[in-house]
């Protein structure tokens, strides 16, 4: 299957179990791979036969930085949830959100979730 690569966008959200990080906020980078079939497209040579990459980045935006969750694992799913709700032609999503330096002990680069979606009607 074909797939549209988004690598690591930045984000600014405020999302973690802890009081601090929901005021405060901190740094999140987002990884999308969608799965779609792209020959249309590539034939076409026409924007309405694939995926605006803006409109996709737009949504991502949306639920990074105006919603708000306890756990990584919630933006992910959401996020999934919503761009496979508004994107028909994506037949399924792998999401990864990526924390850099948790408030967590001992030393961590990045801690990150991974999902891998597909639009309901593939799930029989």
């Amino acid at each position: 299957m074909d797939k549209i690569l988004f690598n690591r966008m930045e984000f600014w959200g405020y999302h973690g179990a802890f009081k601090e990080e929901n005021k405060l906020g901190q740094r999140f980078f987002v990884d999308l791979e969608l799965y779609l079939d792209l020959s249309k497209a590539g034939h076409s040579d026409k924007l309405e036969d694939t995926i605006n990459y803006s409109d996709i980045y737009q949504t991502t935006q949306q639920v990074v930085e105006k919603e708000k969750y306890e756990l990584v694992e919630a933006v992910a799913e959401r996020l999934a949830a919503k761009i496979l709700d508004s994107y028909p032609l994506i037949e399924e999503i792998l999401v990864r959100v990526t924390k850099p330096n948790p408030p967590i002990p001992g030393h961590y680069e990045s801690v990150a979730i991974e999902i891998k979606r597909r639009q309901a009607k593939n799930n029989e």
